[in-house]
């Protein structure tokens, strides 16, 4: 039977060497959870925040096949879950993703012009509860907030910035997830607002933002884009790992 793991730390071996920030969100009791066939003494384990599962240990078929409704991205420790995975979920897609080095030493200077380039008719603006209530609304914007559970804990743990047109919401990066350290960015511009700099612009405020309260804004590629966007603004790549997308 499939158990949250109450006390985190009786799998944190299972972990040992993965430096993801949404494990170690999981393994904080921060935000999302640790899932677990044997509570006492774990073999395997499932850490899941979002639409994001990782899985470690000894390859257990139950964990894999324990899929919530809805999107999610499955990523293996090694092959011998990739192959669990596929077997369980024969239509999974597999991809490509890029993890980004979490050491950046960042050029504020260099972030601070890419802040000035805000167009004229646009508006920098960090989301409060009002932006909350409006990014829910949007499926552009939903991830921005919404792996918080209620606007009090994004207040108090989250931070994001949106760059509005009209009073609407056309670009933001903010925090996907949150661990002790700091945050899990999470970007996206509306496809007819692309190719203007506004990711760019929203980052650079995030990171500098980040900065200066002593958090560390970690950065995790979906695609080549996102790489691109992300050494733009001074991150190094890391490594590249296999995921599952599934439906």
């Amino acid at each position: 039977m499939i158990s949250i793991l109450t006390d985190p730390k009786k799998a944190e071996h299972l972990f040992l060497g993965w430096d993801d920030t949404m494990i170690r969100s999981c393994l904080q009791q921060i935000m999302g959870k640790i899932l677990v066939t044997n509570t006492e003494k774990p073999k395997a384990a499932c850490a899941h925040l979002g639409c994001f599962a990782f899985y470690t240990g000894e390859p257990d078929e139950e964990l894999v096949r324990n899929k919530p409704n809805g999107f999610l991205i499955m990523t293996p420790q090694n092959e011998g879950w990739a192959s669990l995975i596929e077997q369980c979920h024969p239509t999974a897609q597999k991809v490509t993703r890029y993890a980004m080095r979490k050491d950046t030493v960042f050029n504020r200077q260099k972030l601070q012009r890419y802040v000035s380039l805000l167009p004229a008719d646009y508006r920098l603006k960090q989301i409060d509860g009002e932006l909350y209530d409006q990014c829910l609304q949007n499926s552009l914007t939903t991830d921005f907030v919404a792996n918080f559970n209620s606007k009090d804990k994004f207040m108090e743990l989250g931070l994001g910035y949106v760059i509005l047109k009209n009073g609407e919401i056309v670009s933001g990066a903010s925090s996907f997830s949150r661990f002790r350290e700091g945050i899990e960015i999470e970007v996206d511009t509306a496809e007819a607002e692309r190719g203007k700099g506004l990711a760019s612009i929203v980052c650079a405020a995030l990171i500098l933002k980040c900065l200066e309260i002593g958090l560390y804004p970690s950065w995790d590629a979906q695609n080549l884009i996102s790489v691109r966007l992300a050494e733009k603004l001074g991150y190094q790549l890391g490594h590249e790992y296999q995921a599952y997308e599934t439906k």
